[in-house]
């Protein structure tokens, strides 16, 4: 249990640090929370988008490379270094934080309108396929057997921020208007990724 539990907060880590860096989605998401607008919906849609490409990822990715030794090799190094990447990419944001800007203002948006934005913001977007499918799967297939906790500790991850970011924005609102507010964000991140690279090196020497 402490082995099931450990690598569900891997997946819970990973899972947040790939979906919490500032992006077009998360605007959107933060903007509807707040101006109160559908924010349910628009925090389903986000969520279990999030869940099928995760899942999506981790079904196909992960028995492929439990099958190819070699392939998880490759995936081990090559997930290091695109975590280690985007640490060296958060602390660049870091040193030069921006505030997200939103607006309360102007005419509403129509359940319709909200919910085909959201999608096309999750489904149109390419770093979402790479991030989630491509990178959280071959990471995730990495766990073996348990490479399932690890994607229920990524969709968790993803109820819990879309979920927090819908409804708790408005009260977020005075903090994110601040660049330091996003500079601490982008070094968690950062920090996060640099520990898990290092567990995927490690898992080589096994």
């Amino acid at each position: 249990m402490p082995l099931i539990l450990a690598v569900v907060i891997a997946g819970f880590g990973f899972g947040l640090s790939l979906i919490i860096a500032i992006g077009a989605q998360n605007a959107f998401v933060l903007r509807q929370g707040l101006r109160s607008e559908h924010v349910t919906a628009v925090v389903l849609v986000c969520t279990l988008s999030d869940i099928v490409l995760i899942l999506a990822g981790i079904a196909g990715l992960g028995t492929l490379i439990q099958q190819a030794g070699w392939l998880l090799v490759i995936a081990r190094v090559g997930g290091a270094l695109f975590l280690l990447v985007y640490a060296f990419l958060s602390i660049r944001r870091a040193a030069k934080p921006q505030a997200l800007t939103t607006t309360t203002g102007g005419t509403g948006m129509t359940l319709a309108a909200a919910l085909s934005t959201a999608l096309a913001l999750t489904w149109l977007n390419p770093h979402v396929y790479i991030d989630t499918v491509l990178l959280l799967g071959s990471i995730g297939g990495t766990y073996g057997a348990e490479r399932w906790w690890f994607a229920l500790g990524a969709c968790l991850g993803s109820i819990v921020w879309f979920a927090a970011l819908g409804y708790g924005s408005r009260f977020l609102r005075p903090l994110f208007a601040k660049p330091a507010a996003w500079r601490v964000l982008d070094i968690v991140i950062a920090v996060i990724m640099v520990v898990l690279a290092a567990s995927l090196i490690a898992g080589l020497f096994e």
